[in-house]
């Protein structure tokens, strides 16, 4: 394989990312000259380790011309500090040899540690995704069942009424759940759909009444639950967290998985902004608390504190109006409501 094109892909894929930062590159103090890369470890906490401002991590990596991604390190490999031209750079040393078989098949991808913990995100997609009200409303519908009692059991049979896109053979069931409302303008900004379980069409899609068997359920399924095709969702093992590259105004956390009422890392929360509002996969947004009102005694009037900053999130899934971003660091709880602005 000729690795120059891929190296010539990186250098330009180095100088895309050196266009959208602007920051420079700042370490913590007291960052360690070498470390050993253990599993369970992402490329965000290992930047995190080294940098203040961790989400310029493609300004720390130095392209290793012995390996062809110098981002898919793995568990063993070793990581060490060098200065170039002033600029701090992280290289690698291959810890081990990473061989397949040919029996196996195992991506390497597989094998290396990701940007962010993925298996969470994951887990939370493949049961929820926002609507708004005419996508919701123009869906398939489960309008009986084979039993006059509700389901509760795979292999079930329900009865759909309602669009059935041609060719598609799985669907999910999901029921309409949280509204979400921008608490500041009140608009609508989509309805929460959250799964239900998984059927499979067993008559054709253009009949008035669709028969379907149920092949996976987390709760009971009701009349009235609607039916929507898979998706195929498949996670980048390779987020590349930046910051966005237009200024995000009025953001706000508005809801969060769970519905806990203090929000920490990893917790997954709702935003109030999507995609046209220029947000996109990978973004990071710095999370701030409202400033207080407090009384000032000398001049006696009340005075607003200043927004202080909190956390950091990362977008990983946008729609139109809302997004959905989990929580990659925080430094005291944070709440709902709580303010999202360009890092």
């Amino acid at each position: 394989m000729n690795k120059r094109p891929i190296a010539v892909c990186l250098l330009l894929c180095s100088l895309l990312f050196s266009g959208w930062l602007q920051a420079a590159v700042e370490l913590n103090k007291d960052v360690p000259e070498t470390y050993i890369v253990k599993k369970g470890d992402t490329l965000w906490g290992i930047s995190g380790m080294y940098l203040k401002q961790p989400w310029l991590w493609p300004e720390l990596w130095e392209v290793n011309p012995q390996i062809d991604n110098p981002h898919l390190i793995f568990p063993g490999d070793e990581l060490y500090l060098t200065w170039v031209d002033g600029q701090p750079r992280l290289r690698m040393r291959r810890g081990r040899d990473v061989k397949l078989t040919p029996t196996m098949r195992v991506n390497p991808l597989d094998l290396a540690i990701p940007i962010i913990p993925l298996d969470q995100i994951q887990a939370f997609l493949l049961r929820h995704r926002i609507m708004d009200a005419e996508d919701l409303n123009n869906s398939a519908y489960i309008v009986a069942g084979d039993r006059s009692n509700l389901l509760s059991a795979s292999g079930d049979r329900v009865y759909g009424r309602g669009y059935f896109p041609e060719g598609e053979r799985a669907y999910g069931i999901f029921r309409a759940g949280q509204t979400y409302i921008d608490p500041v303008t009140e608009e609508l900004l989509g309805y929460q759909a959250q799964a239900i379980g998984n059927a499979k069409l067993l008559s054709a899609n253009d009949e008035e009444v669709t028969e379907l068997e149920i092949t996976r359920i987390n709760e009971e399924v009701r009349h009235g639950d609607r039916l929507l095709p898979m998706e195929e969702r498949i996670l980048d093992a390779s987020f590349h967290p930046r910051a966005p590259e237009v200024d995000i105004e009025g953001g706000l956390m508005i809801a969060v998985d769970g519905g806990v009422t203090q929000i920490g890392s990893t917790d997954i929360v709702v935003l109030n902004k999507g995609k046209r509002d220029g947000l996109e996969i990978g973004q990071v947004l710095a999370v701030y608390k409202a400033g207080e009102l407090v009384f000032d005694k000398v001049a006696e009037q009340n005075v607003q504190l200043p927004d202080s900053r909190a956390g950091l999130a990362m977008i990983f899934e946008v729609f139109e109006k809302a997004s959905y971003a989990i929580v990659l660091k925080s430094s005291r709880p944070l709440q709902v409501l709580d303010k999202v602005k360009n890092p």
